[in-house]
């Protein structure tokens, strides 16, 4: 049974930072994409970063961009999201997402076929 279980989300002050890590078990990650989406109350899931299997292209939400980044320890099948200068609008609960295609990554929900139960990240102001 594959899991992915996402950690380290909690309450922050705006400027603060947080570091999420999503822990895959059940099926090795290594030659597939993984991502971050994060869903706030009364919002859509949103595409937040993604990563390839090898690490050499990353891609980002607009709204996140210099701010956050996206990386991964293939030899611990674990995807990581560093969040700096966070924001209130940054408040969310955080889902990482892995997919079986080996190529690229991707920005749609469709594209990824495994999913974790979220973290809650609360920005206070």
């Amino acid at each position: 049974q594959v899991q992915l279980v996402e950690s380290g989300g909690g309450l922050v002050q705006t400027g603060g930072s947080l570091r999420l890590s999503c822990a895959a078990s059940g099926r090795t990650f290594s030659r597939n994409a993984m991502a971050w989406f994060r869903q706030a109350p009364g919002k859509e899931r949103e595409f937040v970063a993604a990563i390839s299997w090898s690490a050499i292209s990353t891609g980002y939400a607009d709204s996140v961009k210099g701010r956050f980044t996206i990386s991964r320890d293939n030899a611990k099948n674990t995807v990581y999201l560093q969040m700096n200068s966070l924001k209130p609008e940054d408040t969310a609960v955080y889902y990482c997402a892995g997919t079986m295609t080996t190529s690229g990554w991707f920005r749609a929900r469709g594209s990824y076929d495994y999913w974790g139960q979220g973290t809650q990240v609360t920005v206070s102001s």
